[in-house]
Protein backbone atom coordinates (compact mmCIF):
# COMPACT_ATOMS: atom_id res chain seq x y z
CA UNK A 1 0.00 0.00 0.00
CA UNK A 2 3.13 2.30 0.80
CA UNK A 3 4.37 1.61 -2.60
CA UNK A 4 0.96 2.43 -4.31
CA UNK A 5 0.99 6.07 -2.26
CA UNK A 6 4.40 6.82 -3.42
CA UNK A 7 3.30 6.32 -6.87
CA UNK A 8 0.36 8.62 -6.41
CA UNK A 9 2.50 11.53 -4.91
CA UNK A 10 5.38 10.98 -7.43
CA UNK A 11 2.54 12.04 -10.15
CA UNK A 12 1.11 14.37 -8.25
CA UNK A 13 4.11 16.34 -7.99
CA UNK A 14 5.31 15.47 -11.82
CA UNK A 15 1.50 17.01 -12.65
CA UNK A 16 2.51 20.61 -10.72
CA UNK A 17 6.46 20.83 -12.25
CA UNK A 18 4.79 20.07 -15.72
CA UNK A 19 1.97 22.81 -14.89
CA UNK A 20 4.77 25.53 -14.35
CA UNK A 21 6.28 24.53 -17.28
CA UNK A 22 3.53 24.93 -19.47
CA UNK A 23 2.40 28.09 -18.29
CA UNK A 24 6.14 29.13 -19.01
CA UNK A 25 5.46 28.10 -22.20
CA UNK A 26 2.51 30.14 -22.38
CA UNK A 27 3.60 33.29 -21.39
CA UNK A 28 6.32 33.09 -23.33
CA UNK A 29 4.76 32.54 -26.94
CA UNK A 30 2.01 35.48 -26.01
CA UNK A 31 5.19 37.72 -25.76
CA UNK A 32 6.50 36.36 -29.23
CA UNK A 33 3.76 36.45 -30.78
CA UNK A 34 2.94 40.02 -29.64
CA UNK A 35 6.28 41.22 -30.70
CA UNK A 36 6.21 39.77 -34.05
CA UNK A 37 3.02 41.30 -34.64
CA UNK A 38 4.44 44.67 -33.75
CA UNK A 39 7.17 44.09 -36.17
CA UNK A 40 5.00 42.87 -38.56
CA UNK A 41 2.51 46.16 -38.45
CA UNK A 42 5.63 48.30 -38.67
CA UNK A 43 6.60 46.34 -41.82
CA UNK A 44 3.01 46.79 -43.31
CA UNK A 45 2.69 50.46 -42.79
CA UNK A 46 6.14 50.81 -43.87
CA UNK A 47 4.56 48.61 -46.92
CA UNK A 48 1.85 51.36 -47.24
CA UNK A 49 3.82 54.58 -47.10
CA UNK A 50 6.06 52.82 -50.26
CA UNK A 51 2.65 52.72 -52.21
CA UNK A 52 1.13 55.96 -50.76
CA UNK A 53 -1.90 54.54 -48.66
CA UNK A 54 -2.91 55.42 -45.74
CA UNK A 55 -0.77 54.15 -42.68
CA UNK A 56 -3.31 52.07 -39.78
CA UNK A 57 -1.85 50.66 -36.49
CA UNK A 58 -3.84 48.00 -34.14
CA UNK A 59 -2.39 47.19 -31.39
CA UNK A 60 -2.94 44.24 -29.18
CA UNK A 61 -4.04 46.31 -25.58
CA UNK A 62 -4.26 43.82 -23.39
CA UNK A 63 -3.86 39.88 -23.06
CA UNK A 64 -6.08 37.78 -19.80
CA UNK A 65 -5.33 33.90 -20.73
CA UNK A 66 -6.76 31.64 -17.49
CA UNK A 67 -5.17 28.57 -17.67
CA UNK A 68 -7.04 25.70 -15.51
CA UNK A 69 -5.25 22.36 -15.24
CA UNK A 70 -7.41 19.22 -13.84
CA UNK A 71 -6.09 15.87 -12.53
CA UNK A 72 -7.72 12.45 -11.24
CA UNK A 73 -6.45 8.99 -10.67
CA UNK A 74 -7.92 5.95 -8.57
CA UNK A 75 -7.56 2.65 -7.86
CA UNK A 76 -9.72 -0.02 -10.52
CA UNK A 77 -9.56 -3.88 -9.97
CA UNK A 78 -8.17 -5.52 -12.89
CA UNK A 79 -10.19 -8.26 -15.10
CA UNK A 80 -8.31 -11.58 -13.51
CA UNK A 81 -11.78 -13.18 -13.41
CA UNK A 82 -11.28 -15.96 -11.11
CA UNK A 83 -7.64 -15.25 -9.48
CA UNK A 84 -8.83 -12.58 -6.78
CA UNK A 85 -8.56 -8.60 -6.97
CA UNK A 86 -5.55 -6.78 -8.38
CA UNK A 87 -5.26 -3.43 -7.88
CA UNK A 88 -4.67 -1.15 -11.16
CA UNK A 89 -3.91 2.11 -11.00
CA UNK A 90 -5.68 4.87 -13.17
CA UNK A 91 -5.33 8.67 -13.53
CA UNK A 92 -5.73 11.68 -16.10
CA UNK A 93 -5.23 14.48 -16.76
CA UNK A 94 -6.65 17.70 -19.32
CA UNK A 95 -5.83 21.53 -19.89
CA UNK A 96 -8.18 24.06 -20.52
CA UNK A 97 -6.70 27.70 -21.70
CA UNK A 98 -9.27 30.37 -22.42
CA UNK A 99 -7.58 33.62 -23.90
CA UNK A 100 -8.98 36.82 -24.04
CA UNK A 101 -7.31 39.69 -26.28
CA UNK A 102 -8.04 42.92 -26.76
CA UNK A 103 -7.02 44.82 -29.52
CA UNK A 104 -7.66 48.55 -30.40
CA UNK A 105 -7.36 50.54 -33.15
CA UNK A 106 -5.18 53.56 -33.23
CA UNK A 107 -7.76 56.63 -34.57
CA UNK A 108 -8.42 59.76 -33.00
CA UNK A 109 -6.44 61.83 -31.00
CA UNK A 110 -4.27 58.93 -29.93
CA UNK A 111 -3.26 58.40 -33.62
CA UNK A 112 -2.37 62.33 -34.03
CA UNK A 113 -0.21 62.09 -30.40
CA UNK A 114 0.98 59.28 -31.17
CA UNK A 115 2.02 59.43 -34.89
CA UNK A 116 1.72 62.92 -35.91
CA UNK A 117 3.54 64.92 -32.86
CA UNK A 118 7.00 65.41 -33.47
CA UNK A 119 9.13 64.05 -31.21
CA UNK A 120 10.38 66.07 -27.86
CA UNK A 121 13.98 66.62 -27.55
CA UNK A 122 14.06 65.09 -24.18
CA UNK A 123 13.62 61.63 -26.01
CA UNK A 124 16.23 62.06 -28.24
CA UNK A 125 18.27 62.66 -25.11
CA UNK A 126 17.18 59.77 -23.38
CA UNK A 127 17.52 57.31 -26.06
CA UNK A 128 21.64 58.46 -26.51
CA UNK A 129 21.80 58.21 -22.76
CA UNK A 130 21.02 54.21 -23.88
CA UNK A 131 23.73 53.95 -25.78
CA UNK A 132 22.10 54.09 -29.29
CA UNK A 133 24.40 55.33 -32.24
CA UNK A 134 23.61 58.83 -32.85
CA UNK A 135 24.24 58.40 -36.45
CA UNK A 136 21.68 55.82 -36.61
CA UNK A 137 19.02 57.39 -34.70
CA UNK A 138 19.45 61.11 -36.24
CA UNK A 139 19.44 59.43 -39.98
CA UNK A 140 15.82 58.12 -38.77
CA UNK A 141 14.43 60.92 -36.28
CA UNK A 142 16.34 64.14 -38.48
CA UNK A 143 13.85 66.05 -40.19
CA UNK A 144 16.55 68.63 -40.91
CA UNK A 145 19.24 70.60 -39.48
CA UNK A 146 19.02 74.40 -40.07
CA UNK A 147 23.27 75.99 -39.77
CA UNK A 148 24.15 79.12 -39.28
CA UNK A 149 27.55 81.31 -39.94
CA UNK A 150 29.83 80.31 -42.65
CA UNK A 151 30.32 76.58 -42.08
CA UNK A 152 27.08 74.85 -44.26
CA UNK A 153 24.76 77.88 -43.98
CA UNK A 154 21.37 77.38 -44.43
CA UNK A 155 18.07 74.75 -44.57
CA UNK A 156 19.65 71.10 -45.13
CA UNK A 157 16.75 68.47 -45.37
CA UNK A 158 17.19 65.18 -44.77
CA UNK A 159 15.23 64.13 -48.01
CA UNK A 160 17.08 62.68 -51.11
CA UNK A 161 15.02 64.65 -52.94
CA UNK A 162 16.39 67.91 -51.90
CA UNK A 163 20.30 66.29 -53.00
CA UNK A 164 22.59 69.19 -52.22
CA UNK A 165 20.48 69.36 -48.71
CA UNK A 166 20.07 65.95 -47.92
CA UNK A 167 24.05 65.35 -48.29
CA UNK A 168 24.71 68.33 -46.04
CA UNK A 169 22.63 66.52 -43.86
CA UNK A 170 24.50 63.42 -43.86
CA UNK A 171 27.49 64.97 -43.61
CA UNK A 172 26.64 66.85 -40.47
CA UNK A 173 25.41 63.26 -38.52
CA UNK A 174 28.63 61.96 -39.94
CA UNK A 175 30.56 64.47 -37.78
CA UNK A 176 28.41 63.86 -34.74
CA UNK A 177 29.05 60.26 -35.21
CA UNK A 178 32.69 60.84 -35.12
CA UNK A 179 32.66 62.33 -32.25
CA UNK A 180 31.00 60.38 -30.81
CA UNK A 181 33.09 57.76 -31.84
CA UNK A 182 35.92 59.71 -29.43
CA UNK A 183 33.96 59.50 -26.22
CA UNK A 184 33.46 63.53 -26.45
CA UNK A 185 29.46 63.44 -27.74
CA UNK A 186 27.31 65.92 -25.22
CA UNK A 187 23.62 65.90 -25.26
CA UNK A 188 22.36 67.80 -22.25
CA UNK A 189 19.79 69.78 -20.93
CA UNK A 190 21.33 73.64 -20.34
CA UNK A 191 21.43 74.47 -16.26
CA UNK A 192 21.47 77.93 -14.89
CA UNK A 193 20.32 80.28 -12.33
CA UNK A 194 17.59 82.24 -13.09
CA UNK A 195 18.04 85.26 -10.97
CA UNK A 196 16.05 88.66 -10.04
CA UNK A 197 14.77 91.19 -7.47
CA UNK A 198 11.43 91.65 -5.18
CA UNK A 199 11.10 94.38 -3.03
CA UNK A 200 10.80 92.83 1.11
CA UNK A 201 7.71 94.31 1.60
CA UNK A 202 5.92 91.87 -0.86
CA UNK A 203 7.34 88.69 0.48
CA UNK A 204 5.20 87.83 3.52
CA UNK A 205 5.10 84.75 4.89
CA UNK A 206 1.79 83.80 3.31
CA UNK A 207 3.55 85.04 -0.06
CA UNK A 208 7.36 82.86 0.54
CA UNK A 209 4.72 79.78 1.10
CA UNK A 210 2.98 79.64 -1.63
CA UNK A 211 4.96 81.20 -4.25
CA UNK A 212 8.66 81.73 -3.08
CA UNK A 213 9.12 78.45 -0.80
CA UNK A 214 11.31 76.55 -3.44
CA UNK A 215 13.63 79.57 -4.46
CA UNK A 216 16.75 80.92 -3.10
CA UNK A 217 16.12 84.14 -1.15
CA UNK A 218 19.26 86.48 -0.19
CA UNK A 219 17.87 90.09 2.01
CA UNK A 220 19.77 93.07 0.95
CA UNK A 221 19.15 95.28 3.84
CA UNK A 222 20.41 98.48 2.85
CA UNK A 223 17.59 98.02 -0.52
CA UNK A 224 15.38 96.36 0.75
CA UNK A 225 15.11 93.83 -1.41
CA UNK A 226 15.17 90.09 -2.21
CA UNK A 227 17.64 88.59 -4.49
CA UNK A 228 15.48 85.60 -5.82
CA UNK A 229 17.48 82.93 -7.56
CA UNK A 230 15.63 79.74 -9.15
CA UNK A 231 17.79 76.85 -10.77
CA UNK A 232 16.52 76.20 -14.19
CA UNK A 233 16.68 72.75 -16.26
CA UNK A 234 16.90 74.12 -19.20
CA UNK A 235 16.91 72.95 -23.34
CA UNK A 236 18.76 70.20 -24.48
CA UNK A 237 22.13 71.51 -26.21
CA UNK A 238 24.21 68.54 -28.38
CA UNK A 239 27.69 70.05 -28.32
CA UNK A 240 31.42 68.88 -28.45
CA UNK A 241 31.87 69.78 -25.00
CA UNK A 242 30.73 69.96 -21.64
CA UNK A 243 28.22 72.53 -21.34
CA UNK A 244 28.65 72.65 -17.33
CA UNK A 245 32.30 74.74 -18.04
CA UNK A 246 29.70 77.27 -19.60
CA UNK A 247 29.37 80.83 -17.28
CA UNK A 248 25.88 81.03 -16.25
CA UNK A 249 24.87 83.66 -18.81
CA UNK A 250 26.39 81.82 -22.09
CA UNK A 251 24.23 78.85 -20.77
CA UNK A 252 21.13 81.15 -20.51
CA UNK A 253 21.82 82.86 -23.73
CA UNK A 254 21.85 79.56 -24.79
CA UNK A 255 18.72 78.38 -23.50
CA UNK A 256 16.35 81.27 -24.22
CA UNK A 257 17.84 80.86 -27.83
CA UNK A 258 16.48 77.10 -28.28
CA UNK A 259 13.25 78.53 -26.47
CA UNK A 260 12.66 80.63 -28.93
CA UNK A 261 12.39 77.55 -31.09
CA UNK A 262 9.07 74.31 -31.26
CA UNK A 263 10.13 71.10 -28.60
CA UNK A 264 11.00 69.10 -31.12
CA UNK A 265 14.30 71.45 -32.29
CA UNK A 266 17.54 70.73 -30.78
CA UNK A 267 20.44 73.48 -30.54
CA UNK A 268 23.24 72.11 -31.98
CA UNK A 269 27.14 74.25 -30.95
CA UNK A 270 30.49 72.35 -32.13
CA UNK A 271 32.98 74.71 -31.31
CA UNK A 272 36.59 74.99 -32.92
CA UNK A 273 39.34 73.87 -30.23
CA UNK A 274 37.20 70.86 -28.85
CA UNK A 275 37.33 67.45 -30.41
CA UNK A 276 35.40 67.78 -33.29
CA UNK A 277 36.15 71.33 -33.59
CA UNK A 278 37.93 70.51 -37.29
CA UNK A 279 34.36 71.20 -38.54
CA UNK A 280 32.70 73.38 -36.74
CA UNK A 281 29.17 74.92 -36.71
CA UNK A 282 26.12 76.26 -34.80
CA UNK A 283 22.00 76.05 -35.59
CA UNK A 284 19.30 73.30 -34.75
CA UNK A 285 18.11 70.04 -35.69
CA UNK A 286 14.61 69.20 -36.28
CA UNK A 287 12.81 65.97 -35.00
CA UNK A 288 10.00 64.60 -37.23
CA UNK A 289 7.13 62.73 -36.32
CA UNK A 290 6.65 59.34 -36.36
CA UNK A 291 4.35 59.13 -39.57
CA UNK A 292 7.32 60.82 -41.16
CA UNK A 293 10.15 58.16 -40.10
CA UNK A 294 7.85 55.69 -41.70
CA UNK A 295 7.29 57.82 -44.77
CA UNK A 296 10.79 58.27 -45.32
CA UNK A 297 11.79 54.86 -45.00
CA UNK A 298 8.65 54.27 -47.66
CA UNK A 299 10.06 56.58 -49.81
CA UNK A 300 13.62 54.86 -49.84
CA UNK A 301 12.28 51.69 -51.43
CA UNK A 302 11.10 53.38 -54.41
CA UNK A 303 10.16 56.75 -54.67
CA UNK A 304 12.96 58.55 -53.16
CA UNK A 305 16.05 56.00 -52.79
CA UNK A 306 19.29 56.95 -50.57
CA UNK A 307 22.49 57.11 -51.69
CA UNK A 308 26.08 57.15 -50.44
CA UNK A 309 27.08 60.18 -49.08
CA UNK A 310 30.91 60.58 -48.07
CA UNK A 311 31.30 62.09 -45.12
CA UNK A 312 33.32 65.81 -45.02
CA UNK A 313 36.69 65.60 -45.87
CA UNK A 314 37.48 67.82 -42.44
CA UNK A 315 35.30 64.80 -40.52
CA UNK A 316 37.65 61.87 -39.36
CA UNK A 317 37.08 58.13 -40.65
CA UNK A 318 33.62 56.86 -38.93
CA UNK A 319 33.05 53.29 -38.01
CA UNK A 320 29.82 53.26 -40.14
CA UNK A 321 28.28 54.51 -42.55
CA UNK A 322 25.81 52.48 -45.02
CA UNK A 323 24.55 54.53 -48.22
CA UNK A 324 20.41 53.41 -46.63
CA UNK A 325 19.04 53.83 -43.14
CA UNK A 326 16.67 51.13 -43.06
CA UNK A 327 17.14 48.83 -46.28
CA UNK A 328 13.38 47.21 -46.91
CA UNK A 329 13.70 44.55 -49.72
CA UNK A 330 10.16 44.44 -52.23
CA UNK A 331 9.83 41.50 -53.93
CA UNK A 332 7.34 39.92 -56.09
CA UNK A 333 7.48 36.25 -53.97
CA UNK A 334 7.99 35.71 -50.55
CA UNK A 335 11.26 35.86 -49.01
CA UNK A 336 13.77 33.36 -47.69
CA UNK A 337 14.69 35.42 -44.79
CA UNK A 338 13.97 33.71 -41.19
CA UNK A 339 13.10 37.67 -40.19
CA UNK A 340 9.38 38.58 -40.25
CA UNK A 341 7.55 39.91 -43.65
CA UNK A 342 4.42 41.21 -44.99
CA UNK A 343 2.63 41.14 -48.20
CA UNK A 344 0.44 44.06 -49.58
CA UNK A 345 -0.93 44.19 -52.90
CA UNK A 346 0.81 41.19 -54.21
CA UNK A 347 3.99 42.51 -52.97
CA UNK A 348 5.94 41.23 -50.02
CA UNK A 349 8.18 43.28 -47.65
CA UNK A 350 10.79 41.80 -45.33
CA UNK A 351 14.12 43.30 -43.76
CA UNK A 352 17.48 43.14 -46.26
CA UNK A 353 19.44 40.21 -44.22
CA UNK A 354 22.87 41.24 -43.88
CA UNK A 355 27.02 40.03 -43.50
CA UNK A 356 28.51 41.34 -40.34
CA UNK A 357 27.98 44.13 -38.81
CA UNK A 358 23.61 44.23 -38.31
CA UNK A 359 22.65 47.72 -39.36
CA UNK A 360 19.00 46.90 -40.27
CA UNK A 361 18.78 45.02 -37.83
CA UNK A 362 19.68 47.56 -34.98
CA UNK A 363 18.19 49.98 -37.08
CA UNK A 364 14.84 48.16 -37.22
CA UNK A 365 14.81 47.42 -33.41
CA UNK A 366 15.12 51.81 -32.88
CA UNK A 367 12.13 52.06 -35.24
CA UNK A 368 10.56 49.62 -32.88
CA UNK A 369 12.00 51.36 -29.41
CA UNK A 370 10.94 55.13 -31.29
CA UNK A 371 6.64 53.52 -31.71
CA UNK A 372 6.94 52.64 -28.57
CA UNK A 373 7.96 55.92 -26.92
CA UNK A 374 5.66 57.83 -28.95
CA UNK A 375 2.92 56.62 -26.16
CA UNK A 376 4.33 59.65 -23.64
CA UNK A 377 6.60 62.05 -22.83
CA UNK A 378 9.52 61.68 -20.91
CA UNK A 379 11.00 64.28 -18.01
CA UNK A 380 14.89 64.96 -18.38
CA UNK A 381 16.36 64.11 -14.74
CA UNK A 382 20.12 63.10 -13.24
CA UNK A 383 23.37 65.06 -13.50
CA UNK A 384 25.10 65.81 -17.04
CA UNK A 385 27.01 62.57 -18.69
CA UNK A 386 29.07 62.67 -21.80
CA UNK A 387 27.82 60.32 -24.51
CA UNK A 388 29.83 57.44 -26.04
CA UNK A 389 29.31 54.19 -28.35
Amino acid sequence: MWGLTKLALSVGLAGCATTTTRLDNIVIAYDETTAESTAKLLLLNIARARQNLPMHFTAISNIVATYKFTFGGGLLPAATGDFGWLPVPQIGGSTEENPTVSISPMQGDEFTQRLLSPFHEQKLTLLLRQGYDVDGLLRLLGAEVRLEGSVLPGVHRNRPADKDGYATYRRVVSQLSSIQDRHQLYVEPLHFQHTWTVPADLVTPEAFQSTYKDFSLTLDPVARKYRVTKQVNGRVLISNYDPSKLSEEERRVLHEKAEAVPFNDVLIDLRAGETGGELPFHGRLRLRSFHEVLTFIGRSIGEEPEVDISPDPRTPLVSENPPITLEIVESLKPPDSAGPWVALNGRYYALRPQQGYQWNLKSFSLLSQLFQMSVSNVVHTGPAITIAK
